[in-house]
């Protein structure tokens, strides 16, 4: 254990105690929600500024966004289970008496607390769970189950820090429900914690690494961004509206508007990755599908 990383889990300890969240008591659930906003900014809508759009009426385009914002969270909640078991893994062979250790379960408490309250937030919007299935769902538990070293890291924090940005612009958007707002600015709080965390950790796994076990990690990697570039939105919200989720699904990933929300979304956490050599190699050709690369990048 180096005293670096042990600095860092107990400023990360001390920042979890003073400042945590518990969703039952921060958060009104039993408000009713605004007619007449939208659950995330209606120019982050994936049909926002397509034909399907301009047909919707305003109730139409409310309710997309009130499953699209459930899409988020269920992938969210995907995301957090499988970190999860991540970290317990690693935590099993840890020193349960050092700071880095601690933090790790500190961390999962944290991530309990955001799935419940993703969930209740599903609930209390009435909409179906919309999750990865079929080869994704096997994926991620293949992952659950083996993930170790840069490829765990990295692949959390393409999700951690998409719904990260997103929700830093939905906690003070006017024309967003304040049960998104408030979901989202606890979520933003807290989750700064783990993204430091997950940085921190990847870059001194990265360095520790040797080149033949980040070939195959770059290609997890781009798997990931993958998945997230692409299934952020469920094509089953389109259903809500009356679309073909095929067809929904087929515009957004068209419309010029979104392609720039997937992009500005994983700005930050493209640079990151970027920065560590971590993007590219085999996994190359799935950053290209992800979307979430600028046009401009060049792969190294």
């Amino acid at each position: 254990m180096t005293p670096e990383r042990d600095r860092t889990a107990a400023r990360l300890l001390r920042s979890s105690a003073e400042h945590s969240y518990d969703p039952d008591v921060e958060i009104n659930w039993d408000a009713p929600l605004a007619p007449d906003l939208y659950f995330v900014p209606p120019h982050r809508s994936s049909l926002y500024g397509t034909q399907l759009w301009a047909g919707m009426t305003e109730e139409q385009r409310i309710t997309l966004t009130r499953h699209e914002v459930a899409s988020i969270a269920g992938l969210g909640i995907w995301f957090e289970t499988i970190l999860m078991q991540l970290l317990l893994r690693g935590y099993y062979k840890q020193d349960p008496t050092a700071a880095h250790a601690q933090y790790a379960l500190t961390e999962v408490a944290d991530e309990c607390r955001h799935s419940i309250m993703f969930g209740r937030m599903i609930d209390r919007l009435g909409t179906p769970v919309y999750q990865p299935a079929g080869v994704n769902a096997a994926l991620g538990k293949w992952i659950a189950a083996t993930g170790t070293g840069p490829r765990m890291f990295a692949a959390i924090l393409i999700c951690e820090e998409i719904l990260d940005t997103l929700q830093r612009e939905a906690m003070s958007h006017e024309q967003v429900q304040p049960l998104v707002r408030m979901v989202s600015r606890i979520h933003v709080v807290e989750e700064a914690r783990h993204v430091r965390y997950a940085r921190e950790e990847l870059a001194r796994q990265v360095r520790a690494a040797g080149k033949g076990r980040l070939v195959f990690d770059k290609l997890v990697i781009g798997r990931a961004a993958y998945l997230c570039g692409t299934h952020l939105i469920h094509p089953n919200v389109y259903k809500s509206v009356g679309i073909r989720p095929s067809d929904g699904y087929r515009a957004a990933m068209a419309n010029p508007y979104f392609q720039e929300t997937i992009r500005w979304s994983g700005e930050r956490v493209v640079t990151y990755l970027d920065d560590l050599g971590l993007i590219g190699g085999p996994g190359r050709p799935l950053w290209r599908l992800s979307g979430l690369l600028p046009a401009s990048h060049r792969f190294a």
